[in-house]
Formats: structure tokens, sequence, C-alpha cells
């Protein structure tokens, strides 16, 4: 998976989980998600793992092909 593709889906799992992350402690309402604990822990895992992705990319040296 190229280092492009790994940051742009670790910033979407890390915004997805802030999005279920509010939706489960009903900051954000309008949706059968909303004020149900259980979309909260599973904001924070979603949100860890992005976290975690963006970060490992970051850290890690990009790989350089010789032609």
């Amino acid at each position: 998976m190229s280092r492009i593709v790994r940051l742009v889906l670790g910033a979407v799992l890390t915004l997805l989980g802030l999005l279920w992350i509010l939706q489960g402690l009903n900051i954000i309402g309008g949706s059968g998600m909303s004020g149900h604990a259980i979309w909260a822990v599973v904001g924070i895992v979603i949100g860890a793992v992005g976290v975690f992705l963006v970060v490992r990319t970051l850290r890690t040296p990009p790989v350089r092909e010789h032609l």
C-alpha cells in the first residue's frame, strides 16, 4: 500500500472515529447512532486505528525504488 493511501486512509478513519464518538455521546444528533454509547466506544477504536496508521506512516522512512 502506498504512503499516500495509508495517510488518507488513516485520516479518514480518524475523522470517522471522531464523528462516531460525537454521535455516540449525543453531541451530534439526527442519526440512529445518536445517544447510543456503543458508537462512542467503536469510534474510539476506529479513531485510534486511524491515528496509529497516520503516525506510523509518517515515522517510517519512504522506500526509494531503484530503476
